[in-house]
């Protein structure tokens, strides 16, 4: 592209800008939300205020860590222990989940619904 052209190209662009802003300088949106800038940046200097002040003020809740919002967590309610009686052995194994090693090698020796049905009450 030329030299030419490209000044061309950047006139164009830039007739096209300015004829953006000035639709939105005779905005009254615009004007009544840039009024309201100013009004609030000068209430800010009149009372040393910072952004973050103002937004601590409007929303506390905002600087708060997500888990100190949040209400406080139910508890799961602790496992109760399990006796299982080997009626081959009489081995006895206490366990609060399904994941101990001699349980598992019973379940697999035995079967899963045999070991179940060791269960003491």
């Amino acid at each position: 592209m030329s030299r030419l052209a490209e000044f061309r190209a950047a006139e164009k662009a830039l007739e096209a800008q300015l004829a953006q802003l000035e639709s939105l300088k005779n905005h009254a949106g615009l004007k009544k939300e840039i009024e309201f800038e100013h009004k609030l940046l000068d209430l800010m200097k009149a009372y040393d205020k910072g952004l973050r002040d103002i937004v601590a003020i409007l929303d506390p809740s905002h600087g708060l860590s997500l888990a100190t919002r949040q209400t406080p967590r139910q508890h799961r309610r602790p496992r109760v222990v399990k006796v299982y009686e080997n009626p081959h052995t009489g081995e006895l194994i206490e366990t609060k989940g399904g994941n101990h090693r001699g349980l598992k090698a019973w379940k697999q020796q035995y079967g899963p619904a045999a070991v179940d049905s060791w269960l003491r009450g």
